[in-house]
This record gives C-alpha cells, sequence and structure tokens, in this order.
C-alpha cells in the first residue's frame, strides 16, 4: 500500500473548527513554550537555592538538600506526571482534591510544577558543581573583605558559579522543551499532542510529526543561539573563554 503524501493538509480546516491544521499546530507549540518557560523559571529558582544549600557548611542542610535531589532525580518523569496529575489529588483531603480536579487548566499547571521540580533537581547538581569548581581562595577572599557567608554566596561565589554552568544549563533548558512533551499523557495539548491529533483526524502521520519535528528544531535553535549570546556577554576576561572555563 502506497503512502499518498499532502503537505497542503496543514491548510486545511480542522475538525475542531479552531482553525487550519497549522493552527492546531501553532497552538500546540504556544502550550509547548508556556509550559517550558514558566517550569524552567521554576527550577532555575528552585535549582540554585537547593544547590547552595548542598554546597553550605550543615550537615543537615546537606542531606536534606541531596535528598531532595536523590527523589526527584531517580523517578521516572512520566511516573512523576501521573503521580501529580492522578495520585496526588487522592491524597489531599477530599476538598483540596476535588479542587484541583476541577481546575480549567488542570494539565498546564501539573505539567509545569513536574517539570519544575524534575529539572530543579537536575539544576541543583549543575549548581553545587559550579560552586566547588570555583578555587577555594574566592571564599576565603570573601571571608577575609569582612563578607558574611550570605554575602560571599551573593556577591562572590554564585555570580561566578553562573557562569562557569551556564553551558550545562544550556542543555537543561533544551531537555525542559523536550521533556514537555511528556505532558501530552495527562491531556495537555501541547505540540506532539497536536500532531497526534492532526494525524488522527487526517492519516497524513509522517507531515504531521516531520512538522512538529522541524519546529522542535527551531525552537532548541534559538534557545542555543539566545544563551550563547548570553554566555558570551557574561564571560569574565581570564575566567571563561570559549569552551569552557579559562585561567582563575
Amino acid at each position: 500500500m502506497n503512502y499518498h503524501w499532502n503537505w497542503r493538509i496543514f491548510w486545511e480546516g480542522a475538525p475542531d473548527g479552531a482553525g487550519t491544521y497549522f493552527d492546531t499546530l501553532l497552538s500546540g507549540l504556544g502550550w509547548t513554550l508556556a509550559t517550558s518557560m514558566t517550569a524552567w523559571i521554576m527550577a532555575l529558582a528552585l535549582g540554585m537555592v537547593i544547590g547552595t544549600v548542598r554546597t553550605l557548611p550543615g550537615k543537615w542542610a546537606v542531606r536534606l538538600g541531596n535528598a531532595y535531589v536523590e527523589l526527584f532525580r531517580n523517578v521516572p518523569l512520566l511516573v512523576q506526571m501521573f503521580l501529580w496529575f492522578f495520585v496526588w489529588p487522592e491524597v489531599l483531603p477530599q476538598a483540596a482534591g476535588d479542587w484541583l480536579k476541577s481546575l480549567p487548566n488542570a494539565p498546564f499547571i501539573t505539567a509545569v510544577l513536574c517539570l519544575g521540580f524534575f529539572t530543579s533537581s537536575r539544576v541543583a547538581v549543575q549548581v553545587t558543581t559550579g560552586i566547588e569548581a570555583l578555587p577555594r581562595g574566592q571564599r576565603m577572599a570573601g571571608t577575609a573583605l569582612g563578607l558574611t557567608q550570605a554575602q560571599t554566596y551573593r556577591y562572590i561565589l554564585l555570580p561566578m558559579a553562573g557562569r562557569v554552568v551556564l553551558p550545562p544549563l544550556t542543555s537543561e533548558f533544551l531537555n525542559i522543551v523536550k521533556n514537555s512533551s511528556v505532558a501530552l499523557t495527562i491531556g495537555l495539548m501541547e505540540l506532539t499532542a497536536s500532531a497526534r491529533a492532526i494525524q488522527e483526524f487526517s492519516f497524513q502521520v509522517f507531515e504531521a510529526f516531520s512538522a512538529a519535528t522541524i519546529i522542535y528544531v527551531l525552537v532548541n535553535f534559538c534557545v542555543v543561539f539566545l544563551m550563547h549570546k548570553i554566555e558570551k556577554k557574561v564571560a569574565v576576561p581570564g575566567f571563561i573563554v570559549a569552551g569552557g572555563t579559562g585561567a582563575h
């Protein structure tokens, strides 16, 4: 049986009456970007805090930080997505669970929380590694200047560590865009789910997923380009050089 290619399918009307199949893809892209960006802000904020806590002198703070990382990093993302969406509302008191289920954007909120916590554990590891990679003299210099521990982290360690971990953070940003496709399993109509809907209605499977693939590649290319510009903008001469860390 020969496959009948039809690239004009994207300009045909979608069965839901909301426009063409191309509009369906654009809508999916919008949900993908909204989910990824919101989850990334959450992951970056939590990851910075947890990653910093894991480098503090206090043993209990380090243990709590390590427990957080191991919990969210070692449970598969799909399992976490199901736990957040199907299990967590049933564990809460009935009134709270019913309220969560009735939220109009429950899949979006669930996807953001799940991706945010999952990615924050990975960001935390990168932040910890970046801080520990700095020369010990930088921490000692802060003490010699009379800075408190909080001030040393704020003004010396974290700004420099941020420059060190910017390349791996770019990879995590790319991962969160791609991982957002898992949200289709809980009903979020992001890009992959939109492509699957086009395939199911039109039976043009190759066209639908080829278009989704191209869009993912373009989005990730834009992310890499933007992060590369930021990396060059914040580079410290003599410390960060092209391709990695330079002289301390």
